[in-house]
């Protein structure tokens, strides 16, 4: 079985693919028993789909390929923590853990501004490990967002 860095790895790898198509680079990866189900990145300017988060597109997959909603035993990996939504499809979907790289101090929702996903009060509680190649997780964001920023002050003649 391969470990969480190796795995983390992965999801980045997404990250890029994200970035390369101008969507905010985040990557997910779930991995059942060892093996990869499903991977993806973001898609919400492409498709123009406020739900196309990386998480939600592979648990999505997932479930489809496993033809089972419950992903228990699952692991997420995730660059950023997952937002509220994400954290929330985390939990119905029964994922057993989540591993993300960096934290988000403006949507996070496993430890940042919420804990969705380890909340008692809902019906299922995720194990979380954070900080999983946070600092690679951390660039590709403040890359992105550069590169952006350069590209909308030259479009705009500045």
């Amino acid at each position: 079985m391969l470990d969480d860095v190796t795995y983390m790895k992965m999801a980045l790898s997404e990250a890029h693919k994200a970035a390369e198509i101008g969507e905010i680079p985040i990557g997910a990866v779930l991995v059942l028993d060892g093996e990869v189900i499903a991977k993806a990145h973001n898609m919400r300017e492409t498709w123009q789909d406020a739900t196309a988060h990386a998480e939600t597109i592979v648990i999505r997959e997932a479930c489809k390929k496993l033809n089972r909603w419950r992903l228990t035993g699952a692991t997420l990996y995730v660059t950023i923590e997952p937002c509220p939504m994400c954290a929330g499809a985390i939990v119905m979907s029964r994922i057993s853990r989540l591993v993300y790289g960096s934290t988000d101090s403006k949507a996070g929702a496993a430890e940042s501004l919420f804990n969705v996903v380890n909340n008692p009060a809902l019906n299922h509680m995720t194990e979380v490990t954070a900080g999983v190649c946070s600092e690679e997780c951390t660039q590709v964001m403040k890359d992105f967002f550069k590169k952006r920023r350069k590209d909308n002050k030259q479009n705009k003649g500045i």
